[in-house]
Parts: C-alpha cells; structure tokens; sequence
C-alpha cells in the first residue's frame, strides 16, 4: 500500500444509534484504478443516455472477483431505483459505472475498493474490488415531459381531440425494454373514456390532445405522469416509463349535433322532405376511421321509411328533414344521435360516431296526388280524353333518380287501352285523362298511385314514378256497361226509323245498318273498345227478347223489371 494514502476517520455518536462516517481520502503515489466497464450488450437503438441527475432503475448481481456473490436485485424481487450523480444511495463506482448507459444494455462494472467501500468495508470485506453485472431497465429525468411522435396523421382533419371530448382509441402499452403490457387489439376493443376529467393517464390525456381520427402517435411517458411509484398490478412495475402506440378511432363531445356536409343537390329541387313523408334511399355507412359497417347497395334494394316517426335514429330522422330528389347528403351523427353507448350487437361498437352518405332515390307523402306537367299542347284543343275513351299512346317509365324501367318503343306498336278501367294503375290512367292528341305530359305518380309496398317486376317497392306521355289517338268512348249512346236525341219514335223497310220486323241486318248510319252521321257512338260486328250482335241479342231473330216493336218497347238478373242495357 502506498505509504502516501492518509485516512481520515470521523465517528458521530448520536443518542439513539451509532452512526459511523467514513471519510476516505486517497492520495496515490500514482494513479489509482479506475472503474472497468464492459458493454457486453449494447441494443441497435439507443435514444438517450444515463447521465448525471437522472433516475435510473435497473437489475444488478454484485459479486466478488473470484465470482463469489454478496448481493442482487434479482434476489430481493425489485429493482434498483435511485438518482445518479445526486446524494446517490450507491458506492461512487457504481454511480459511475451507469453513466451512458443505455436502455437495454447490459454492463459488467469492475470496482476499485477505492470506488466501493475501501479499506474499512461494511459488509464487505476491505480493500475488495467489487463485480457488478448491471441491466438497464429504466431512464428519466423530472424535467422530463411527455414525448410525442407522429407515426400517421391523415391530410384531410378536421377535427382534433379537445378537453371533455371522448375518444375511442386502440393502443399497444410496453415498457422502455419492449415488453408489452397490455393492447387494446387482442381485446379486440378500442379503450374509451373522456379526456380532462381524470379518468386517464395525465401523460396519456397530454398525448391525445390535437390529435385527428385516424392519427397514429407514440408517446414516451416518464413514470410521474404515469403510474409513478404505484405500477399497475403485476403489468407495470413502479417507476416505469411506459410507451404507447396509439391510433385514434373516435372523437366526439356530448355537445355535437348531427352534421350535415351537402355534397350534390340537383337543381332545381321541387320539393324538400318532411316530417310524415316516407322515403327511399341508399347509403354507405361507415366509422370515423373509414371502415364500412353496413351498405344498402349491397343489399342492392334502398332503405325505405318514414321521416320524423322514430323508425331510424334519430341523427338520421333529423337529416332526412329538408332533402331533395336526387340529393347526396354525408351525415356524421355521435353516438347520443345514434346507438349510444350500447352500440348495436356485433355491427356498432358501443359509443360510435357513424358518418352516412346518402343518396335520395325518392320519396312522397301518403297524401300526394297525381302531379302533372304540360310539356307540349296545341292551341285548337277542343276534344280531349276522359274514362271510357279508347286511347293510343306513348311513354317512358322511369324512377326519379332516372333509372329506366320501361318504354312502349319497347313494343312493335304503342298500346291501347280504354281509361278508367282498370287496365292500367290509378296514376297512370288519370294522368292520361284530360289529354289532347298529340299533347305530351310529364306525370308524376305516388306509389299508392302505382305499384304500391309491392311493386312490379322490374319496379322496386314504394317507388315514385315518373312517366313522359303522348297522347296518339283518340275515340271517345261510352260509360261503362254501355254498348252505344245517343250523342242527340234519338229518333221519335224509335221503331219506325228503325224498321228501315217498314215490315214491322228489323232482323240483325237491319238492325246494323240503322246503327251504323247513326254513327256515320255523328248521331251515336259505339263501344269503342271492342269490334263493331261484335257489340252489334251483343246488342240485337239483348233487343231480341224471344230469340225468334227478329226485333218487334213490343219486344224494343218492353221495360226491363228492375228486380231482373243480369245487366240491364237500354242503350236504345
């Protein structure tokens, strides 16, 4: 030993222990050993080294040189926590021997006696250089704050996490070594809770601030604004840093109302919905982070309801309010607007904000009427079409988002049909009433009007049709039951007339030459629906009362009792 080194002793005694201080003071005749390190293990990464005034945690074994253990906090079941540099706990050579260490590393730091526990020992022997086999578990400092990396951040945000808003977010939670501690993603559920009341992490609640749906971050939180000397269970051990990757699912406050962005309205817009009407239209639906839930298109049939009657959430009742045929609306609606905090099964998790585009096919209130609009009309219109007439005319079918149904051009001529009965639905055959030849309409029908809950093939049901019309041709027609009618006043008497070669007898021959020089010369009509020969022979039938094939003028001049079975025609 160099006859140089001079040891200083001071001893305090106090009245309730013996408190012994040992002031070594070293001077060498040389230089005196330092302490030896070995990085045996450096990690790839290394964000930030130990230095003096940090707080470290880490697990050591302490052995003698011949390999001899005296100390380990493996043994003791913790770690070792203290401050570096700064009233440390620890020998001088240990303090020193952490300095630049790394999280991760792995150290074997040799002490000189000098540097430990020197001449005089402790539990220790004197003069013994000590082993300590050191990993780096834990770093921070208490200026520390919470860091925060941007991994993704979408470009369109338009909204960024605010006190007393609540967030869904999914996160993977580890520990400066990389261990995980717990992820919402093998719970297969996102964490929920409001920001800024308490409920959260105070370096987790600093990391969520500002961020947009769809954002990823990573936050390094020291243990003070995490679990600090408490830890969390068996997950989180006291005075541990910890790390999340965090990807914001959902954000909404209690105040939001439904947002309505309009993205197309046609124009112009005839008519905007309201409350009682019942309408049909498609939708996407989807999360705040884009991921579709439920789609009317693949179903390829649209949602068909009642607006302002509670049948779908509320958000979507409201948004309904106001729009028009052909209209593209995306709603975003918060969860006290749609399912709350339940969510819907499997489809909606509890606490969604849902975004809706919509596309208004249709819709109608149970009281419309047939709407009609005069396209084309000639001036000297003296005749036009009403029930029981005969009618030749064109039309396109379609719905009012345009979709084409169908067409009489469709067909190798136009149809005919006779109004008012029944051939054709309501809509259709009022909207053909009225008409002049050649006037072309464009008609809207309700589909009460129509095809109704049902609808037709080729028609979806509760559809509101649109039809463009042109009336061809026109015979006007007689009521219905009727064969003929008088347009003036038949002849008095009848009989005399009829009997054209005053015989007293008029055979069906006659019979039809009378009638058809009575419509020759505008004086009556026939059925126009049906063949002339044929109405004829119906009529002479039911004039030949005892089927001899011949009328009489008692047989023509009979009443029929009213209390006789069967349909009574007196057309003559």
């Amino acid at each position: 030993m160099c006859p140089m080194i001079k040891r200083v002793v001071s001893v305090l005694f106090s009245s309730s222990a013996l408190t012994v201080l040992f002031t070594l003071i070293h001077v060498a005749c040389g230089q005196l050993e330092n302490v030896i390190i070995d990085r045996y293990f450096i990690p790839t990464h290394c964000s930030r080294e130990v230095q003096i005034g940090d707080y470290v945690r880490y697990q050591y074994n302490g052995t003698f040189e011949d390999g001899r253990k005296f100390d380990s906090s493996l043994d003791k079941g913790f770690p070792f926590v203290g401050q570096v540099g700064v009233e440390s706990k620890v020998i001088p050579g240990l303090d020193k021997g952490v300095q630049g260490m790394c999280v991760n590393e792995r150290r074997k730091i040799t002490i000189p006696s000098h540097l430990a526990y020197g001449v005089l020992g402790a539990v220790i022997p004197p003069d013994a250089t000590l082993v300590f086999d050191v990993l780096l578990l834990d770093l921070w400092n208490k200026e520390d704050k919470v860091q925060i990396r941007t991994l993704h951040k979408q470009q369109n945000c338009k909204r960024t996490v605010m006190p007393s808003d609540f967030v869904r977010y999914h996160y993977n939670g580890s520990l400066l070594v990389g261990n995980l501690f717990d992820s919402s993603h093998l719970q297969n559920s996102t964490y929920d809770s409001y920001v800024g009341q308490g409920s959260l992490l105070k370096g987790m609640e600093e990391g969520l601030l500002g961020m947009c749906v769809g954002e990823r971050r990573l936050f390094i939180i020291p243990p003070f604004l995490a679990y600090d000397d408490k830890g969390y269970g068996t997950k989180v051990p006291p005075y541990a840093t910890l790390i999340f990757d965090v990807l914001l699912v959902d954000v909404f406050n209690v105040k939001d109302d439904v947002n309505v962005e309009v993205q197309k309205i046609p124009q112009p817009c005839r008519r905007r919905a309201v409350g009682g009407d019942f309408i049909r239209y498609h939708y996407n639906g989807t999360f705040q982070d884009g991921t579709v839930f439920d789609s009317s298109y693949s179903r390829n049939s649209t949602y068909n309801t009642f607006i302002g009657m509670g049948y779908v959430i509320a958000g979507i009742d409201k948004a309904l309010q106001g729009v028009c045929v052909g209209e593209w609306r995306r709603v975003t609606v918060p969860p006290h607007l749609a399912y709350g905090e339940n969510g819907s099964g499997e489809l909606i998790p509890r606490s969604a904000v849902l975004i809706f585009d919509l596309h208004i096919i249709d819709f109608h209130n149970p009281k419309d009427q047939v709407e009609i609009k005069v396209i084309y009309k000639q001036a000297d219109c003296n005749l036009t079409s009403a029930a029981n007439d005969l009618i030749m005319y064109r039309y396109n079918c379609s719905l009012l988002d345009g979709t084409h149904l169908y067409s009489s051009d469709d067909y190798p001529e136009p149809p005919r049909v006779t109004l008012g009965q029944g051939k054709l639905i309501a809509g259709l055959d009022e909207g053909l009433q009225g008409m002049c030849v050649l006037e072309r309409r464009e008609i809207t029908v309700p589909p009460h009007l129509a095809h109704g809950t049902n609808g037709a093939l080729g028609v979806p049901s509760n559809a509101v049709l649109l039809f463009e019309l042109e009336l061809l041709q026109l015979q006007k027609g007689v009521p219905e039951g009727f064969l003929f009618i008088w347009l003036k006043d038949s002849p008095e008497p009848l009989f005399p007339a009829m009997d054209m070669n005053q015989d007293q007898e008029v055979p069906l021959e006659e019979f039809s030459a009378f009638i058809k020089l009575q419509v020759a010369e505008s004086q009556g009509r026939l059925h126009p629906g049906i063949d002339s020969d044929t109405v004829l022979r119906d009529m002479f039938s039911k004039q030949d009362r005892n089927a001899d094939g011949k009328i009489t003028e008692d047989e023509l001049n009979i009443i029929v009792n009213e209390e006789e079975e069967g349909p009574k025609h007196e057309e003559l």
